[in-house]
This record gives C-alpha cells, structure tokens and sequence, in this order.
C-alpha cells in the first residue's frame, strides 16, 4: 500500500509543494517588510547625545530645549509640540522681545523617535499625551502649563484634550493636520478631498491606515506610489510654502532637516508618526470630545491657502466644537511659523496680557477652575 504522504510514484504531493513554496514566500516576504531595528542615541552605535534630555514615566528619554525667559521667572510656560520632520529646534518663531514682555518660557521636544528622544514602540494617542505631561513634570511647570503645537504634531493636542485636560492653561494649534477617515467629517467632502491628493500621498494614507506595518518597505519602493511630503516632490498652491520648499531643496536644508529628525530609523520617525495620526483613532476623533467648553482658551489657526490640511474640512472640524476659537488666515498657507510676524500673534492671543500666567498648587494656591 502507498504511503499517505506521497504519490503512486514516492513523489512529494502537489499540495505539500505548494504548501511549502506559499510558506516559503510568506516567510521571504515577512522578513523583507519587518523594519530594521531603531539606532537609538547613545547606544553604542548610535547617534550621539547632544541635547538635554528628561525621563519618561516609562524609562524613555524626551530631548528637548528651551527659549524666552528663564523657567523661574516665567509667567507663562509653554510646551511646543513640532510637525512632521520637525525637531526640538523648532518654534512658533516668536519675537525674543515679545517672549521677555510677556514673560514666557518656552520648551520644544522631539517627539518620541524623532533626533534624539527615544523611540516608542507602542506609541500611541495617549502616549503622545502623556509625553508633553511627563515633560512638563520633569521640567516642574507646575500644575497647568500651556500648549502649543504644529501641524501634525498637533495630535498630542487633541489626545492632551482626551486624557490631559486637567494639566492644560490654553492650546494653540498651528495647522493641525487631519485624518481623511474621522467618522465625524462629512463623507462626501472628505472623499473629495482626499483625492484630490497626489496618488502617492493617497496610497501613504491608503497603507497607513489599513496596513501600517507595511508602510517602511512601501515607502522605500521606488515603484510604487509614495508620500510627496516625505519626499519633497510635491508642490505648495501657496505662494510662501512653494517658495521655501524650493529654498529647502536647493539649499540641502530639507535633506539635513530629515536626517536629522530620522537620524534613529525613519521607521521609527516618520512612519510611526504617519501611523499614529493617519491610522485608526480607536478611543476617539476630534468630533467626539465633549461639546462642553473645557476651563481654558483653545485656539485654531488655519490658512486658506494650505495645500496640506483641507482648509473646508477644519472648518467642519470647528464648527462641530464651539469652544475652539478659530482663525482663518487669508492667503497663508500650511507652513505658519514661516510667516513673518504670525508667531507673535498666535503666542499674544493664547497668552493673557494681564498678571495670570500658569496656575500652580505648588506654593498653596487655588487653580480657577
């Protein structure tokens, strides 16, 4: 009697073949997606530390740094989150003299995985919030501090409204970036919109949404369709935008910018970032936090000329949550800190001209509530 396992002849069955050669190609294809591991800084290997750096509730290190007046002095103190690529070199380009009138201290971080601060496998919403919280304790800012943040990195600001509420003085948002799937933006528009992107900057939103662990090995195929943004390709309707991308190229500024911001692992940088905020929001969207005004001013400013950010879709975003005061800028487009004089403005309105600066618990007072 034949053996079960094998053909009339003793051949190996056609099925175990196949069996064998999918398993083969699955095993290939799965070693061919899997990121390279992080080089994090001062690792032996690794870039080195350059910057100051504070521990996180859960060992990580966060570098950041700081301007305006000194932190004991200050009247106000404020957290900056940076955008896509950014640093903790970043700011919203507020005047030095405007910073010492008002009397802020400012402090910048990279966010987890970008330069010099570790990264985080399981970044998250929250844990995007709890960074600029741990910071802030680090630094001892007291029981509220301010926030300001840009562009994308501005999803720390919606999860800080979620999970952080109580830590915050006022927000100021620079161009938050948005997420083309939010249930809560009108389907339609949103669908429009989107395709309206380039097709690579559709397929990179397409893939981090569906299928993020795949994102490093598409990115880095040069057949298929990928982000503009990360690469530098796609031009700006805006005037001021375009002309400094083009600055950015020619000059070997957006070569070094990235670098450095990658210098860990792009993986851990740029797509991690693009995971979190173009991914799926499982705890909440923007149009679900409390319709309720919460005990501090919020503050959106958006350019109508922003090739980035859909200028009709923050506008639904705003409409839906009345507490945010938003100011829509005429013929500025997503990049805000590069607009001369506008870092003052936003810095002036979220910062109250009179004596109350951050409240603090920490001498014996009582926080308004």
């Amino acid at each position: 009697m034949a053996a079960a396992n094998t053909t009339g002849n003793g051949s190996t069955p056609v099925g175990l073949l196949v069996f064998m050669v999918v398993a083969l190609a699955a095993a290939l294809f799965a070693r061919a997606v899997r990121p390279p591991p992080p080089t994090p800084c001062g690792a032996p290997g690794g870039p080195p530390v350059t910057a100051p750096r504070v521990r996180t509730r859960d060992g990580r290190f966060l570098a950041y740094s700081e301007s305006g007046v000194s932190r004991d002095g200050a009247r106000f103190k404020v957290v900056y989150s940076h955008g896509f690529s950014g640093s903790h070199a970043d700011s919203p380009r507020a005047s030095q003299a405007l910073l010492e009138e008002l009397g802020v201290y400012m402090v910048a971080f990279d966010r987890a995985g970008y330069g010099e601060s570790d990264p985080d496998p399981r970044r998250s919403l929250r844990s995007a919030a709890l960074d600029v919280e741990d910071l802030a304790d680090a630094l001892g800012l007291g029981d509220r501090f301010h926030l300001i943040c840009s562009s994308l990195g501005c999803h720390a600001a919606w999860a800080s409204f979620k999970y952080i509420p109580h830590r915050l003085a006022g927000v100021a948002m620079m161009a938050p970036v948005i997420n083309y799937r939010w249930s809560g933006l009108p389907r339609g528009l949103a669908r429009q919109l989107y395709r309206r992107q380039p097709l690579g900057d559709q397929w990179s939103l397409r893939v981090a949404y569906y299928a993020p662990w795949l994102l490093h090995w598409w990115m880095s195929q040069p057949w298929l369709p990928t982000s503009t943004v990360v690469s530098g390709s796609g031009s700006f309707p805006n005037a001021l935008d375009e002309k400094n991308r083009l600055m950015a190229l020619s000059t070997g500024m957006f070569q070094k910018r990235a670098k450095a911001a990658t210098q860990q692992g792009v993986q851990e940088s740029f797509y991690r970032d693009m995971a979190v905020m173009f991914g799926r929001w499982p705890e909440f969207e923007p149009t679900d936090l409390s319709k309720e005004a919460p005990p501090f001013p919020v503050h959106l400013f958006q350019g109508d000329e922003d090739g980035v950010v859909p200028v009709q879709l923050q506008r639904h975003i705003c409409s839906q949550l009345g507490w945010i005061t938003y100011h829509e800028l005429a013929e500025v487009g997503h990049f805000l800190s590069a607009v001369p004089g506008l870092g003052d403005r936003i810095v002036s309105t979220l910062l109250p001209a009179g004596p109350a600066g951050n409240c603090s618990t920490a001498a014996g007072g009582v926080c308004p509530s």
